[in-house]
């Protein structure tokens, strides 16, 4: 049986896959050509491949994801509408994710870059941010998408003291710490009451451009939105020309739809806004985790039994 690996190297990785598993033909490939070439007679595959590598699959049973979002694989109709099972490994982001949305919360709410400038200026300033400070408790937290990364949030929010709601595509009964959890019918709704929107959505068909001017245009003038998931699902222009004119208080943004971000983006000089560079989930023990969850799957494809974290092509997620 052969698996070609492509990503998550590192820390001991290829050794303890080729301690675990002696039996396999392992191979451990990066470029796209190399991964072209070695995917031909492969059963398994780790990574991300682009539509030219996974044509060159003749006897592919299963593809896994590192990682957690598959919006650049569903647009493969070749893999859409084939017999290889998809998975991926949505788990071990959700915490350093969430630590990343409340990291940005706190620095518009005790507005800490402006701290940090006055730390490097040597400037003992307390008067000026008297007016500015925000108490998060109270206050309410919207989330658009209650899945993983959603729930995490959730959680932080009510240590916070926060009212939290929720709008999903399957809403659920709310769980411990959420009020409700509505159906995409109110998103307005959300909008309109959340002094923090959390954009936790996975990029689909359904979710792309969903958030517009005319929902921003509900949001309160103090409110603040991050974009935490994935860009595209808030329409960037609209957000753009909403944050430059002051109708909302700000953004904090980790992704965007079109990656990286120019260094001549109008982005970058936005006052209002905290921009990191889609890494909100970047740790060691979250690539670890991501390294347990293939180990997990590829012990389960071995004894034919059933994977975990099974995507459905057809949705997104």
């Amino acid at each position: 049986m052969k698996v070609v690996v492509t990503s998550l190297f590192g820390d001991g990785f290829e050794e303890s896959l080729k301690g675990e598993f002696p039996d396999l033909d392992l191979v451990f490939v990066s470029s796209e050509e190399d991964q072209a070439r070695e995917i031909k007679d492969a059963n398994v595959f780790m990574g991300a491949p682009s539509r030219e590598v996974f044509i060159q699959a003749d006897h592919l049973q299963w593809l896994h994801c590192p990682g957690t979002g598959i919006d650049t694989l569903t647009p493969i109709t070749e893999l859409v509408d084939s017999d290889v099972v998809l998975t991926n490994a949505r788990g071990p982001h959700t915490a350093p994710m969430a630590d990343h949305v409340f990291s940005m919360c706190l620095a518009f709410a005790h507005r800490t870059n402006e701290m940090m400038a006055d730390q490097k200026a040597h400037s003992w300033d307390a008067d000026k941010y008297s007016p500015t400070f925000i108490e998060m408790e109270d206050s309410t937290m919207g989330i658009l998408a209650l899945g993983g990364i959603g729930m995490a949030v959730a959680r932080r929010a009510t240590g916070f003291g926060m009212d939290v709601y929720a709008v999903d595509k399957n809403p659920i009964a709310p769980p411990p710490g959420v009020i409700d959890v509505w159906g995409l019918d109110r998103l307005d709704d959300l909008m309109a009451i959340s002094d923090w929107l959390v954009i936790t959505a996975p990029y689909t068909d359904d979710t792309s451009g969903m958030i517009g001017a005319e929902q921003l245009a509900l949001m309160k003038p103090t409110s603040h939105i991050i974009i935490i998931s994935r860009g595209g699902i808030v329409e960037e222009n609209a957000l753009f020309d909403t944050l430059k004119n002051n109708r909302i208080a700000g953004a904090g943004i980790d992704a965007f739809k079109n990656e990286p971000l120019p260094e001549n983006s109008p982005w970058w000089d936005l006052e209002n806004v905290i921009i990191s560079p889609h890494m909100s989930a970047v740790s060691k023990k979250m690539y670890e985790g991501r390294r347990d969850v293939f180990r997990e799957n590829l012990r389960r494809f071995i004894s034919n039994q059933p994977f975990i974290y099974v995507c459905d092509k057809s949705t997104g997620f």
